[in-house]
């Protein structure tokens, strides 16, 4: 039996002679290497026969304007293919990046400068399934209260992807959707909405097989007895009010997402 040849693909924004020995080092360690340099609509075209797209980014990616617009292009045509990628950039960069684009929290990302033997483990991990190095765990925040919403997403925006919508039924709708092509880890939902309460969704998301795994934690200002004991028979993974700050939350997640 032959040996397998990894195919790569290393798209790079500003050509150097860095980029160009990590290409003759991965080139010794029999990897099949492609650089890319320019043309990057040909991402789609090389999707299907590429084990793991390289994206090495610019110094400074976070602040270029006509970076964060090919950056965003690449992640569309990688998004369509559900490609693997890993991203190569400077540590001060990634979180704003994330934000911007936050389908590349979903890559896996090497911090420059690294050693070419981490650099090789975070490839085959990646092309063999592992967790994505650097890949941030994704939170759903459902809550009729955009403004609530949006002050929690930046409570823990730095940690965690997230997404908000804003009823019970959009929740159901994204997260059928979403358990198809990037999974949810966590939700956090509101007791008190319109249409559709809190109560309601769990249950239709526990009657669901590809949700029905989701942690689902309340994040509600409704404290009563009545309605903790509610929600409680319906077994979820835990009861927050709002009055809760944003430390104890951060240590609430990463107790129960680590």
């Amino acid at each position: 039996m032959g040996v397998v040849v990894r195919k790569l693909v290393i798209a790079v924004m500003q050509y150097s002679v860095v980029v160009k020995g990590v290409e003759r080092k991965l080139t010794e360690a029999g990897y099949d290497v492609m650089m890319l340099t320019e043309d990057f609509g040909r991402i789609g075209d090389l999707s299907g026969t590429t084990d793991l797209f390289i994206l090495y980014l610019p110094n400074e990616a976070a602040d270029k304007s006509d970076t964060e617009k090919v950056l965003k292009m690449i992640c569309e045509e990688i998004g369509q293919n559900r490609d693997r990628v890993l991203a190569i950039g400077e540590e001060k960069d990634r979180a704003r990046l994330y934000d911007r684009i936050p389908s590349m929290s979903e890559y896996g990302w090497i911090s420059r400068p690294f050693e070419m033997d981490a650099l090789s483990s975070a490839i085959e991990g990646i092309i063999s399934g592992e967790k994505k190095a650097g890949a941030k765990k994704r939170i759903l925040i459902v809550d009729d209260d955009p403004t609530y919403a949006k002050m929690v997403k930046e409570w823990i925006k730095d940690s965690y992807r997230v997404d908000i919508v804003t009823a019970g039924m959009q929740a159901i709708t994204f997260l059928l959707k979403a358990q198809k092509e990037e999974q949810v880890d966590m939700i956090l939902l509101d007791y008190e909405m319109p249409v559709v309460d809190g109560p309601q969704v769990l249950q239709m998301l526990r009657q669901e097989t590809e949700t029905a795994h989701i942690p689902v934690i309340f994040l509600t200002g409704i404290g009563t007895k009545e309605a903790v004991a509610r929600v409680m028979s319906l077994k979820p993974d835990g009861y927050l009010l709002k009055s809760t700050s944003r430390d104890n939350l951060l240590k609430f997640l990463k107790d129960k997402l680590h």
